[in-house]
């Protein structure tokens, strides 16, 4: 059986100026951005909720096979640090469920200072797992989540881990957790959310994820403060074959 699509995108879907040709044409940027990439990743959701029309409005302006991944808010990442969070993750998820099945998967980022703590870890994953099955990837930052106590607890509850680059610590630069699901979030090297990625830097990336192919696997580039996570994503794909555009198969 062959490997499914990857799905490669970027971290919200703005289209710099310079690099309109690289899509088609849409009603809105929302639009266009979906007739190159299949994938997006919502990252306004950590700072602000949106209504649930908000997300049904997103979904139906992109094809059938597209995905969204939405970041947790920071409510229950960092202000709660993952306790009593119950009420505001039932909001989340039921402003999300606007997507429909164009909900990919959702993102857990951690603050660089949350330690690892199995009892509080397994104590949230186990209310996240009770209210929904929806993919979920964790992006951790401190050490002591790269340890084989996290790594078991992540995959219990079938939440995988973000490969990250740059990498902050030993290990974050390879997926983790479930193995079902592995997902690249790249932000920028040298400097962070700025840095466009070269060739060699991407054509490794694309050697690393041809090696979990028998993974979902998406790719979202972060480096959006001067535009070049367009640019380093449909590179990507051209690496890859042109995967993960948008009328491949779901995966």
């Amino acid at each position: 059986m062959p490997a499914a699509p990857v799905r490669i995108g970027c971290a919200g879907w703005s289209i710099p100026g310079r690099y309109a040709a690289l899509t088609g044409e849409g009603e809105s940027m929302l639009a266009r951005y979906a007739t190159r990439f299949s994938a997006v990743e919502i990252n306004s959701s950590f700072y602000r909720p949106h209504q649930q029309r908000t997300y049904e409005r997103w979904a139906a302006s992109v094809p059938a096979g597209f995905r969204f991944s939405v970041k947790l808010p920071k409510a229950v990442s960092h202000d709660a640090a993952l306790r009593g969070c119950g009420p505001a993750l039932d909001r989340f998820l039921e402003e999300t469920a606007g997507l429909g099945r164009r909900l990919g998967g959702l993102l857990l980022q951690l603050p660089p200072s949350h330690a690892f703590d199995a009892r509080v870890a397994a104590g949230f994953f186990g209310l996240l797992r009770r209210r929904t099955d929806t993919p979920v990837v964790c992006e951790p930052r401190h050490a002591s989540w790269f340890t084989p106590q996290a790594e078991a607890l992540l995959g219990r509850h079938s939440i995988a881990r973000v490969a990250a680059d740059p990498a902050r610590v030993a290990g974050a630069a390879r997926p983790g957790g479930d193995a079902a699901w592995r997902y690249w979030r790249w932000h920028g090297a040298p400097r962070m959310y700025y840095s466009e990625y070269d060739e060699a830097a991407l054509q490794s990336l694309a050697r690393d994820v041809a090696a979990h192919a028998g993974s979902t696997r998406w790719v979202i580039f972060d480096n959006t403060a001067h535009g070049f996570a367009i640019a380093n994503a449909a590179r990507l794909q051209d690496i890859l074959g042109g995967a993960s555009h948008p009328g491949a198969a779901d995966a």
